[in-house]
């Protein structure tokens, strides 16, 4: 159930925990096209999952082999469709629930644009200092993406509490910033530290809720170690707005 005191009360307590409830499993989408091009898709439309990326969604149901999966919702666009589509079809008694409150976030006039030439837009300093004073022009504040992926969560747990039980996993396929923003919130972080997480392509977060307190038990698992390989980062230490295209 959502706090009565709203999304402006405070980052990390967007949502109250009425008792022990279900374990959410965050993947983020595969690699997309957008991803290897170095562009900030945003909500741009016809973004699709690269090779690679049908390659790490093809993969995805093995890596979730066993797990019993009780509902599945997803963004509604492209990238994230596409990567459920190899578990959907791995198991026929599941659908998708589209959720556009687990959408990318509206980057607005930065959508569709290549990331190293924002870099030098002066509300990139704010998006990688202090996130939650970020509102990108024409778009969302980074604070009213959280608060409604905060409230999504909140929602689809009591509803898969409900219909499947409090020990029910349910998954949600989404985008790097929503799952960081969401990572943070279950830490009782404050959105200003959620640069600090990182989450690559098709990677699963898991986070079990209960009555006290959510339990991050996952984080960024991509089932390699492809991403620890050292190799060039950005100077300043930037994060990839967007999440970034993960290991090369």
């Amino acid at each position: 159930m959502c706090s009565p005191f709203g999304p402006g009360h405070r980052p990390d307590r967007l949502c109250a925990y009425p008792g022990r409830m279900p374990t959410l499993i965050l993947v983020r989408h595969g690699r997309s096209t957008a991803n290897t091009a170095g562009l900030l898709a945003g909500r741009t439309p016809g973004i699709a999952l690269d090779e690679r990326g049908a390659a790490q969604a093809a993969a995805l149901p093995g890596r979730l082999e066993g797990l019993p999966v009780a509902e599945v919702v997803t963004s509604p666009l492209q990238r994230c469709r596409e990567t459920v589509r190899p578990l959907l079809k791995a198991r026929p008694e599941l659908t998708a629930h589209v959720d556009e409150r687990i959408g990318e976030c509206d980057y607005g006039d930065w959508s569709g644009r290549k990331l190293a030439e924002l870099k030098d837009e002066p509300m990139m300093e704010v998006v990688q200092a202090y996130p939650s004073a970020a509102a990108f022009p024409g778009g969302e504040s980074l604070r009213a993406m959280q608060a409604r992926a905060v409230e999504a969560v909140c929602e689809w747990n009591a509803r898969v509490e409900r219909d499947h039980g409090a020990d029910a996993v349910y998954l949600m396929c989404s985008h790097g910033d929503i799952i960081k923003s969401l990572v943070a919130d279950a830490l009782g972080l404050h959105l200003d530290l959620f640069q600090r997480i990182s989450v690559e392509p098709c990677s699963v977060t898991a986070i079990r809720y209960t009555r006290m307190r959510p339990f991050l038990v996952r984080l960024g698992d991509t089932g390699d170690f492809a991403s620890l390989v050292p190799r060039e980062e950005p100077a300043d230490g930037d994060a990839p707005v967007g999440g970034g295209a993960g290991a090369p």
